[in-house]
């Protein structure tokens, strides 16, 4: 069963064309996750308690049509399996006619924050979310492999603003940075995100571009080389 809240696009969650961005697209799927999380009784405080955290791995994000300034929304996600340390969890995006605006899928890993490492959830760690049902979208592997013939861009410094609650920089925030290297009206119907390690403030990103005919990837690397995360923006029209 699908938790879900209403909401509207704000003006401070759209771009230039008045539709909402990428980033707050993102932002709401995780604010979902984690409204969900509370209202079942295992939010952030019981987590902390705990020292245990979900840490997303990967995202796909099929985007059929990007809503306007004061469109209303409804906004759901749902669990639909646990297996091992991972969850995996669909989110969905619909208009005023209950018409998809946007589908996705996520995996997650419950991590012990001591030590850094996996662990398994216990049952009542899971028990109160309910599951629902695999949502019907094509599944990208979460793996992504990054082409060699690669252009390294001007790399830049983790700053406060990255930041959230676990002190790292904010999954949506890989987004909006690795968007800064889109051509001017190119539109993503596809946006998938794997994230392999994390950058913390003060750390240095170095961002490498490649475009092909399976979109632009940019991987947002450390200066040793190693990527934080790797995002590729798959082109479609809206």
């Amino acid at each position: 069963m699908a938790y879900q809240f209403e909401s509207r696009v704000r003006y401070s969650e759209t771009g230039m064309d008045r539709r909402l961005t990428l980033l707050a697209l993102a932002d709401y799927f995780q604010d979902c996750s984690i409204f969900h999380s509370e209202d079942c009784a295992n939010g952030m405080a019981y987590l902390q308690e705990k020292k245990r955290a979900w840490m997303i791995l990967s995202w796909q994000v099929d985007i059929l049509r990007r809503p306007l300034l004061g469109e209303r929304i409804t906004v759901q996600t749902w669990p639909y399996g646990f297996k091992a340390f991972y969850g995996y969890r669909n989110f969905a995006m619909l208009d005023e006619n209950g018409q998809y605006l946007a589908r996705a899928n996520s995996v997650w890993v419950f991590m012990d924050v001591e030590n850094g490492k996996p662990a398994k959830p216990a049952p009542e760690d899971i028990s109160g979310y309910g599951m629902g049902e695999r949502l019907d979208m094509e599944y990208s592997s979460r793996k992504m492999l990054f082409p060699e013939d690669c252009v390294r861009q001007e790399s830049f410094t983790v700053t406060r603003h990255h930041l959230d609650t676990n002190h790292h920089v904010n999954n949506g925030q890989y987004i909006s940075m690795a968007e800064e290297y889109l051509p001017a009206g190119f539109e993503t119907a596809r946006l998938q995100v794997e994230y392999r390690q994390q950058a913390r403030l003060h750390d240095v990103i170095v961002p490498m571009t490649h475009s092909g005919e399976d979109g632009i990837t940019v991987s947002l690397c450390s200066e040793e080389g190693k990527a934080y995360a790797i995002v590729r923006f798959i082109p479609g029209s809206i």
